[in-house]
């Protein structure tokens, strides 16, 4: 392969050739090679945090206008490009090209918006309860983070991690998902040029056994924030309290989808489509738990039926196509297994459940639906994270909230009805983080609070002015006269 196809981490303000590499394969075009990427060894991770830690004095006390405008600038780069880096991300992720640009655009406006928050830094001043005392209460910067990110957002995640780390004045290290490394990779070729001292942004690309359990355990990293599966989630925030470092995670959804009786019906369908498939059902909010009324149940399963036959499987980048491949051959085993367990539980195929042929060798999987499925079923406990849904009946709400409610996770929970009652209801007693009302489960806002409860999140919300949490401390400072 051309020498010119690989593409090296960013440690310390200059590129760095990787131990190893690790091709980069279109999930749609298998022949399609985006390129070669990185992997960093153990001597480069902790080159990366050396770096970071000898940055970090400086940069946390640096001006708010100097850090505006290199986050202003990476925004607006983002934005200028964002046909050409949506087009990389649906090759390397299979998202559709509009999907991809619409995540691009997202990362843009994440940078933009944190630029703006360099500005809106804030505290405290309150008298003491001593006469002659006076209290400030300010925050700031938490330290050298390291950033582990996952495939299914390879630009949007990597953003709204990276854009509240630096705008809030700590050093980072970042390892993306080793599946997608393009985008984190553009990502930081777009930060290197923006004005950020050597050693304040570092990528080190690679495996999570190496890169991953470095940064996790290294003692010169003050906080960790984590997006990915629940197994390796709760390992690192064992590893993290253990050496009392900061820990954010985000993992993983079973997220409930109810349809009420009142519910407009072409409404509920399209929502839950939307919900469940969109993505190629590759996302942490997605719905695969569709949780419907006994008086509406009959005809919102025979309406999905025939809605998901106009759904288009296809290349990612072919205009018309609705649901791109999956990402991998090892998502896609993941997927049929489910399938094959569905049936085997008992749950009925109403449609999809096997491979789609297209014109280009990739990861092609119909979308897939189930009815006649149990509370306790596998395919209704268990995140899939694929096209793959089930339909349960219920006999009214509370069973329908009870059920949405009977789950380890507790990320996006969703409920479709015309009644102000049971939305206001739900929103107050749904278990979730984020709550919709005649809304997908997925889909939410880079400005407000992003996460969830139960086993889908640990440690502060994401996104937002709320993203100071995590990347900041508190400093309380007593003033006598």
């Amino acid at each position: 392969m051309s020498q010119a196809l690989r593409f090296e981490n960013y440690i310390n303000g200059q590129w760095v050739a990787g131990a190893d590499y690790c091709v980069n394969l279109n999930p749609s075009e298998l022949s399609d090679v985006i390129g070669e990427y990185a992997k960093a060894d153990v001597a480069q991770v902790n080159a990366a945090i050396d770096a970071a830690r000898a940055a970090f004095p400086a940069w946390s006390t640096s001006g708010i206008q100097a850090r505006h405008d290199a986050l202003d600038k990476v925004g607006s780069e983002i934005l200028a490009r964002r046909e050409e880096l949506g087009t990389l991300l649906a090759r390397e992720e299979g998202k559709t090209l509009p999907e991809a640009i619409g995540e691009v655009t997202r990362a843009g406006n994440i940078f933009k918006f944190f630029a703006g928050e360099c500005l809106r830094l804030s505290g405290d001043y309150v008298p003491s309860v001593r006469p002659g005392v006076n209290v400030e209460v300010t925050r700031e910067a938490l330290g050298v983070v390291g950033l582990i990110t996952p495939w299914n957002f390879p630009i949007a995640i990597p953003a709204w991690k990276i854009a509240p780390a630096l705008a809030y004045g700590n050093c980072v290290v970042i390892k993306p998902a080793e599946l997608v490394p393009g985008c984190a990779w553009a990502l930081a070729e777009i930060i290197s040029r923006a004005g950020f001292p050597a050693g304040v942004f570092n990528l080190v690309m690679g495996s999570g056994r190496v890169v991953g359990d470095v940064l996790v355990n290294s003692p010169k990293v003050d906080g960790i924030s984590f997006t990915g599966s629940v197994g390796v989630g709760r390992q690192i925030a064992v590893s993290c309290v253990s050496r009392q470092a900061k820990v954010q995670l985000e993992m993983g959804g079973k997220n409930p989808q109810i349809i009420l009786d009142d519910a407009d019906l072409k409404q509920a369908v399209e929502l839950s489509v939307q919900s469940a498939f969109y993505s190629t059902g590759q996302r942490c909010t997605a719905s695969s738990r569709l949780i419907v009324t006994a008086g509406i149940h009959d005809q919102f399963v025979a309406a999905m039926a025939e809605r998901m036959k106009s759904i288009k499987v296809g290349h990612a980048l072919k205009s018309g196509t609705d649901i791109g491949p999956v990402v991998s051959q090892a998502q896609l085993d993941q997927d049929m297994k489910y399938i094959e367990i569905g049936q085997g539980e008992g749950a009925r195929l109403v449609s999809g459940g096997g491979l789609v042929t297209c014109d280009t060798e990739g990861y092609y999987l119909a979308p897939t639906l189930f009815a006649d499925s149990e509370a306790q079923m596998r395919i209704s406990r268990e995140e899939i994270f694929g096209p793959v849904a089930n339909v349960v009946r219920v006999a009214d709400y509370e069973a329908a909230l009870a059920m949405a409610n009977d789950t380890e996770f507790g990320l996006s929970a969703g409920i479709a009805t015309t009644s102000l009652k049971y939305a206001n209801h739900f929103k107050r007693h749904s278990q979730a983080g984020m709550v919709m009302v005649n809304l997908p489960t997925a889909g939410v806002d880079y400005h407000v609070p992003f996460g969830g409860r139960k086993g889908s999140s640990y440690g502060s919300r994401e996104q937002g002015r709320y993203a100071q949490e995590f990347y900041t401390v508190v400093k309380t400072s007593y003033i006598g006269s």
